[in-house]
């Protein structure tokens, strides 16, 4: 995991525990399934976890806990007590499905996973976005957002101005502290990947490391110029660490603009949370499908895997839900938490899944169930 203390020991950890695994090791994993098709994809993860092999030397012990809106209309909370104490107290690493967010007002609702960020100090969430298929254009990111403040603070309020008509303000919460920590793990990340692609340069498009600050700070100069003097702080102050790391920065406009147009040039990414979000969604458009991007929400003692799709009620329950997006998921968790081997293993067997393209799902265009992708995974492993 990224602990502060542990940051610049991650790849040496990894490596260490991808190589001597003398006894099983047993990990308990929650898994929140949520809403829709969370219901659905959560038991593809849990499968592909109790698929792998045992020389991986790794054993999983699991724990259903709720959450998401089904249950806030049955108990009134969206997120119950239990679930957070589980997870805190009992759990390694957790998987988190999809939440029915309403997008209107709902009185005493708010976002579970907003919630559990801010409850377990998950304040990274990393997203990588790579292109496997033929079709898809040439892209080899991480997005790495901010996790915990920004527009997300939820300080909203609505007023009625002097002429009578409603005004509604929202507080943008930026602070050095958050901004420190989510710029030196974006480093770290962009350090990690490296040394991983080292190993075996052809499957990335990058042959250095390269780090992207996103803001809008020739508009919003106190706020977003926050964010961007605090990201370069942490690198200009850790050259002893960073120095190989190239440093860029794009106002977010035109980041989307260059997304896009040459999304080859980018590395890691790193903004704040409400651009992080709306990046990472549309860098899915660049490799088919939010069914195939994953996503970790990363702290310094804990990992939640989360798919970056959403409840899709249209298709619940129909049995054509993507599981790629949780299965990624379920990798990038583990290789967050240091088990690298078990993680390339599934990242391998999912790359060669989407290659062959025998068994791909509707979104995708094909006419495999759910149940025939995580088959097909599996048989690689």
């Amino acid at each position: 995991m990224f602990s502060t203390t542990r940051q610049l020991n991650l790849i040496q950890r990894a490596n260490i525990r991808s190589l001597s695994a003398v006894a099983a090791k047993t990990l308990k994993i929650g898994l929140i399934p949520g809403d829709g098709i969370g219901r659905e994809v959560i038991p593809a993860g849990r499968r592909i976890l109790e698929a792998l092999p045992e020389s991986d030397g790794l054993k999983f012990e699991f724990v259903e806990l709720d959450a998401g809106y089904d249950y806030f209309k049955k108990h009134g909370v969206a997120l119950p007590e239990r679930t957070v104490e589980v997870l805190k107290n009992e759990c390694q690493g957790a998987l988190f499905g999809a939440v029915s967010s309403p997008s209107t007002k709902v009185a005493g609702y708010s976002s579970p996973i907003v919630a559990l960020r801010k409850k377990l100090g998950l304040y990274a969430n990393v997203r990588p976005v790579r292109s496997v298929q033929a079709t898809d254009k040439s892209v080899d990111m991480v997005i790495v957002r901010e996790n915990t403040e920004d527009l997300y603070v939820k300080e909203e309020r609505t007023y009625t101005a002097e002429d009578g008509t409603k005004v509604a303000e929202a507080i943008k919460r930026i602070s050095e502290t958050a901004s420190a920590k989510i710029g030196k793990i974006a480093l770290e990340i962009a350090l990690q990947r490296q040394a991983t692609r080292e190993l075996n340069p052809s499957k990335s498009l990058h042959s250095s490391p390269i780090l992207t600050i996103i803001h809008k700070s020739n508009v919003l100069s106190a706020s977003d110029g926050l964010f961007r003097e605090t990201c370069r702080k942490v690198y200009e102050d850790n050259q002893s660490i960073y120095s190989s790391v190239e440093l860029n920065e794009q106002i977010v406009d035109s980041m989307v603009y260059r997304m896009f147009r040459e999304p080859e040039c980018f590395d890691v990414v790193v903004a704040p949370n409400l651009y992080g979000d709306i990046l990472s969604d549309g860098a899915a458009a660049l490799v088919g499908s939010l069914g195939v991007v994953p996503s970790a929400n990363v702290g310094d003692d804990f990992i939640i895997g989360e798919p970056c799709h959403g409840s899709a009620p249209d298709i619940e329950g129909r049995g054509i839900s993507n599981p790629i997006a949780t299965i990624r998921s379920t990798a990038l968790m583990l290789e967050f938490m240091g088990y690298t081997q078990a993680a390339s293993r599934i990242y391998d067997a999912v790359d060669a899944n989407l290659v062959e393209g025998k068994f791909l799902t509707p979104d995708l265009g094909g006419k495999a169930s759910t149940n025939e992708v995580v088959e097909d995974i599996i048989r690689r492993f």
